[in-house]
């Protein structure tokens, strides 16, 4: 037997600097690890590997799940200029849920 750790999403980008600006500057993830090749970004126990892209990579989904969604969006909304997104809704499996393209990614985040 063997205890896990982490689950850590890699996320494919085409501008990896841009992608990381969105998780530092809107989602306050702090950086562990930042280059033109490969970052890691980080926020409580949770980690994000965002990697250089190919020419053809498809779209990527992931949860982020929080203590107040409502909290969240609060502090996010007005930095959201520019990328695609849904304000929260709920959803008919009774999850309330924010819907953001991560910029410069085929990846959704909820």
């Amino acid at each position: 037997m063997y205890k896990a750790l982490y689950l850590s999403p890699m996320v494919p980008s085409f501008d990896i600097k841009a992608t990381v600006s969105f998780f530092t500057n809107i989602l306050e993830f702090k950086i562990g690890r930042d280059d033109n090749t490969y970052s890691i970004v980080y926020k409580d126990n949770l980690t994000v590997h965002v990697l250089r892209a190919g020419k053809d990579i498809g779209q990527m989904e992931f949860y982020l799940e929080v203590e107040d969604i409502n909290t969240v969006w609060s502090s996010i909304k007005d930095k959201l200029a520019g990328i695609k997104v849904r304000e929260p809704f709920d959803r008919e499996y009774g999850m309330r849920e924010i819907h953001i393209g991560i910029p410069h990614t085929n990846t959704l985040l909820f």
